[in-house]
């Protein structure tokens, strides 16, 4: 079952890959109680892993809001030195394409927001790397590959 924010981590939670979705970074660099509980399950884990998807996700959201480059870019370099990045291949595009029609369904069953498709190769790379993802994003909620960061 997902840690609830606030809770302590279970070994099990401790002791993985984490595959870092934009949202936790997103929370992480805000210094919200989400955030610390993100950087408590990153600095337990065996290796965090940050698709190169989720920087183009993180940049997006600090253009859009009017972030200073500069303060984007510090924060970008400091998910390249915190993580090791994961690239999109043959193998992860194609786990990606299954993995958006799984999200993409239950959106829909659960009357969601269709995923992005930055999402699908998120869950691809966990899988690919037998990580959890690290994320509150709904598209993820209930999957047995996530770490949940519910809200406070």
């Amino acid at each position: 079952m997902p840690t609830e924010v606030g809770c302590a981590p279970s070994a099990r939670e401790i002791a993985v890959k984490i595959v870092a979705d934009a949202y936790a970074w997103i929370e992480l660099f805000a210094g919200t109680r989400k955030g610390e509980f993100v950087k408590a399950r990153m600095e337990g884990a065996e290796t965090v892993i940050t698709p190169d998807t989720v920087l183009a996700e993180v940049a997006r959201k600090y253009v859009r809001e009017g972030i200073e480059e500069e303060t984007a870019r510090k924060r970008l370099s400091t998910i390249l030195e915190a993580s090791e990045p994961a690239y999109v291949d043959d193998e992860v595009a194609l786990e990606a394409a299954k993995a958006y029609l799984q999200l993409e369904k239950r959106a829909k069953d659960s009357g969601l927001d269709r995923p992005s498709l930055f999402d699908a190769v998120v869950l691809a790379i966990a899988r690919r790397s037998d990580g959890k993802v690290l994320t509150g994003d709904e598209h993820f909620e209930g999957l047995s590959e996530t770490i949940w960061v519910s809200p406070s």
